[in-house]
């Protein structure tokens, strides 16, 4: 069946063909910005990396993936003629000279007049969706189109795509009668590119729904539009930051250099303080990446906004989207934080949709970051043991290193410090008669490097916990408190989101053998510091790695984490969330072991506890329902095409939403339970494996006490 819709005029007149935009001045001195920024990189970064040819054409290839990630707008013929440049980049940058990235810049603005021509002739002639094809959605790696008829081809299929996005949003979601619909949109470019902004995902049933009115192809002929005038907004200051980056960005995935207006909202763009969502965001591919969901701010008590789901569009409560695709970070968190108890409403492709062809909307009101919510928490489960026994196993969660700065500086004595709580917490636990302790470091990002080193020592006598390497040389941070708070059975429970002073604290642990440590296959892998330098007045900071965390075995906690003793399978292992997944990632190396006493050890009951994990989960069949979505998540996720035929993708619609639930597990709740309700099945994994340590150090501790007995007789 071949769709054929005329565009109407109506539209077009709306939305007339912009010319070739010129890049508008700023008022910067670019040519001493970008001589510092030269001669700074490889004096200043941890790895003191001379910038040379390699350094140049690896900035090349991330700036021109940076403006064109699904290798769409190029074609062949313009990369050759870019890449006579690209190895001289470096010596052209010492001189203050950008003008390779205004040439580039022209060149995409062409050709995307060009292929908004293109999308408005296709979009008429229409399409055949019942003819059996595949689009490939991940392009980062296809080869350029080799000339027009090559390019025209990938477009076709590309905007196909999209088409067949809208009519399963209509066909499938819009009908569905409910009180909240997650819609399907299109979106105008696949997700390895991002580039256009999508609409509708949750609202109310009765709620007239977004462009609504729009056919198919205006809806995505809009789109393009509005991507169009987003890049023809782009200045100067925007261009030299996204420039500079991609240098800096070459030394490793955390190094960047910030254009003075993004100095301005350096702590916002971190951490969404004061006012905001409470996000940790950071760009890619286009669009604002959620790295990290902050404890206790709005989105964190809203529960939708997940690790891994890409910002494409922001609205102010009831007013229009606003596209924020290639927008620099700065300008995203502007739009993003605003006053105190207004709502914004966030439009998301989800971590788990990899194509790109849904977005869902997400309205969360503005508040601060309470601290209260951030705190480390306890709680007591009891596990039935049989014939009446009950076992009470205490659980403390931290979902942050959080310390008051203030308030410790001068010397507070009611300062609120995770360490201090989790000490508190640890007393109380042990007034209520556990036999066991889980530390659930479960999503935690880390935090104050000081408050994890504090309460590794709340389970050591004293010692070193971690070690630091700067430029000048290895510094070794100890515990130097003898005092021990708990020395029962410990399990430290950790996943793909357990980073930085949670790796530290799970490594210390671990090679003092004081903890078993369970959960994800790793846990992220950023084992490195970052300094924020200024450049000067008017000419904006570097962001550089400088210092990289040790284990006191001598091991990085860079790029490998830490492995667990104990692996419980997670959809988060399938997902691209890692330090392993960022481009440029420093390796991992290591350094001279520091002088530690480790204890006995759990050698033997390892592999013991390990085998009884398994066989309790081969039994258990809601794990095993997870595991079976969770398997085809990890399909997903490794599919690099989507069918361009309507009747499979229908098809496939009802099974995507299905997937998205792995996310926060509320497939397991009831139909009128809420996603909280929904069982923790690691949580009660680990508790069991707990059960059975304690179990066999009760064994243990038995048969020393009748060796010396039976020696005797």
């Amino acid at each position: 069946m071949r769709v054929k819709t005329t565009l109407t005029v109506l539209l077009l007149a709306a939305l007339p063909m912009i010319g070739t935009a010129e890049l508008e001045k700023s008022d910067l001195d670019v040519k001493k910005i970008s001589r510092t920024v030269a001669y700074s990189l490889p004096v200043f970064h941890l790895n003191e990396w001379e910038m040379n040819e390699g350094i140049s054409t690896n900035a090349f290839n991330l700036f021109i993936n940076s403006l064109d990630p699904a290798r769409s707008y190029f074609l062949q013929s313009d990369i050759d003629a870019f890449s006579e440049d690209a190895d001289s980049l470096h010596k052209r940058l010492r001189k203050g000279d950008i003008e390779f990235a205004r040439q580039v810049y022209e060149v995409l603005m062409e050709r995307i007049e060009n292929r908004i021509v293109f999308a408005e002739q296709q979009l008429e002639k229409g399409f055949d969706i019942n003819v059996q094809e595949d689009f490939l959605w991940d392009r980062k790696n296809a080869p350029w189109a080799q000339n027009e008829a090559e390019w025209d081809d990938i477009w076709r299929k590309r905007l196909k795509n999209e088409y067949i996005a809208r009519l399963v949003s209509k066909e499938v979601y819009d009908s569905e009668e409910t009180n909240a619909v997650e819609t399907v949109s299109s979106n105008a470019v696949a997700t390895a590119e991002t580039e256009s902004s999508n609409t509708v995902a949750e609202v109310e049933y009765d709620e007239e729904l977004e462009d609504a009115n729009l056919s198919p192809e205006e809806f995505i002929l809009q789109r393009y539009k509005q991507f169009q005038l987003t890049m023809e907004s782009f200045d100067e200051e925007m261009l030299l930051q996204r420039y500079l980056s991609s240098f800096s960005l070459v030394y490793d995935p955390h190094s960047d250099y910030m254009s003075p207006s993004s100095v301005e909202d350096f702590d916002i763009n971190m951490k969404l303080s004061l006012v905001g969502i409470g996000a940790m965001l950071r760009p890619d591919e286009g669009t604002a990446r959620i790295v990290r969901i902050i404890p206790g701010g709005p989105a964190d008590q809203d529960g939708r906004l997940k690790a891994g789901d890409k910002i494409v569009a922001v609205a102010q409560g009831d007013e229009e989207p606003v596209s924020i695709l290639h927008w620099p970070l700065y300008k995203a968190v502007r739009l993003i934080r605003g006053e105190l108890d207004t709502t914004v409403v966030l439009t998301v492709i989800p971590a788990s949709d990899r194509s790109g062809s849904r977005t869902k909307k997400i309205d969360i009101v503005r508040d601060e970051v309470k601290l209260e919510e951030q705190a480390a928490k306890s709680e007591v489960k009891e596990l039935d043991l049989g014939d009446g026994q009950m076992r009470r196993l205490g659980v403390i969660t931290l979902p942050d290193f959080y310390a008051d700065f203030n308030a410790t500086s001068k010397n507070m004595k009611d300062a609120r410090r995770a360490s201090t709580d989790v000490r508190n917490l640890i007393r109380d636990l042990m007034r209520e008669g556990i036999e066991g302790l889980i530390l659930d470091l479960r999503n935690n990002g880390g935090g104050s490097l000081v408050e994890a080193i504090e309460i590794s020592g709340l389970f050591i006598s004293s010692g070193p916990i971690v070690q630091v390497k700067e430029n000048k040389g290895v510094q070794v941070l100890p515990d130097a408190d003898p005092t021990v708070e708990y020395d029962g059975p410990m399990i430290v429970l950790v996943n793909r989101l357990s980073a930085s002073a949670s790796e530290i604290l799970a490594a210390a642990l671990q090679d003092y053998k004081r903890a078993i440590i369970v959960g994800d296959s790793q846990t992220h892998g950023k084992g490195t510091v970052q300094t924020l330098m200024p450049l000067g007045d008017r000419k904006g900071s570097l962001k550089l790695t400088t210092a990289g965390f040790y284990r006191i075995n001598g091991g990085s906690t860079q790029l490998k984490g830490v492995t667990p003793d104990i692996i419980i399978p997670s959809y988060l292992d399938v997902m691209d969330l890692g330090e392993d997944s960022l481009e440029h990632a420093l390796p991992w190396d290591n350094v001279r072991p520091a002088m530690y006493r480790a204890g006995k050890g759990f050698e033997k009951q390892i592999p013991v506890l390990s085998e009884q994990s398994t066989e309790r989960l081969e039994a258990n069949e809601e794990f095993q329902v997870f595991l079976t979505r969770r398997d085809r998540l990890k399909e997903r996720f490794e599919t690099k095409t989507v069918s361009l035929s309507l009747a499979d993708r229908l098809a496939e619609a009802e099974a995507e939403k299905e997937l998205d639930d792995i996310q926060s597990g509320a497939f397991l709740a009831d139909e009128d339970e809420d996603e909280a309700a929904a069982p923790d099945l690691i949580l009660d994994e680990t508790l069991a494996i707990l059960s059975d340590m304690i179990d066999m150090n009760r064994l243990g501790t038995e048969s020393e006490m009748l060796a010396p007995n039976l020696s005797e007789n």
